[in-house]
């Protein structure tokens, strides 16, 4: 059974660096970044979003758990967004722990998400997926999120061509 505990202000940190890192890595991998100077990109943009850290009103952190007294396995962050006079719920990262992955953690948690979201007011759950991510792709799709937009770059390298 996987489930979902509000975030303690103890694991935040850890949990910070390691998802800063991994934006910056995400985005130099999809080519959205150059690496030099994206880990200091991905740190502004977690400044930006979560100014307040923990306490960032309208934003819920969690760590996914295995059982309510066993291990995390990863972790949920998701904000409350308003467009076009609309709320709803934006997942910003998801994560689950190399050793704990392919065990149906991800699944779970986002299953255990909905439930919140709806407590909230909110009818839906929007997300990012990186095009080099077919495996987090895959598990939206059987989750039934569909695709609202699609963003596409061709790259031509340092001098165009």
């Amino acid at each position: 059974m996987t489930i979902l505990v509000p975030m303690s202000a103890e694991a935040y940190p850890q949990y910070r660096e390691r998802a800063v890192a991994g934006y910056a890595d995400d985005n130099v991998a999809a080519g959205r970044w150059p690496a030099e100077g994206a880990l200091a990109r991905s740190q502004a943009d977690f400044d930006s979003s979560l100014p307040q850290g923990l306490q960032t009103p309208d934003n819920y952190i969690f760590e996914i758990k295995s059982t309510e007294a066993g291990p995390t396995v990863g972790f949920i962050w998701f904000a409350v967004i308003e467009k076009n006079g609309l709320q709803s719920a934006y997942v910003y990262d998801v994560e689950i722990n190399t050793q704990f992955r392919r065990q149906g953690h991800a699944r779970a948690a986002f299953e255990a998400l909905e439930p919140i979201v709806k407590r909230l007011g909110l009818s839906s759950i929007g997300l990012h997926v990186f095009g080099h991510n077919p495996g987090a792709q895959a598990l939206y799709d059987s989750l039934g999120y569909g695709v609202t937009g699609i963003n596409m770059a061709k790259h031509l390298g340092a001098n165009g061509g």
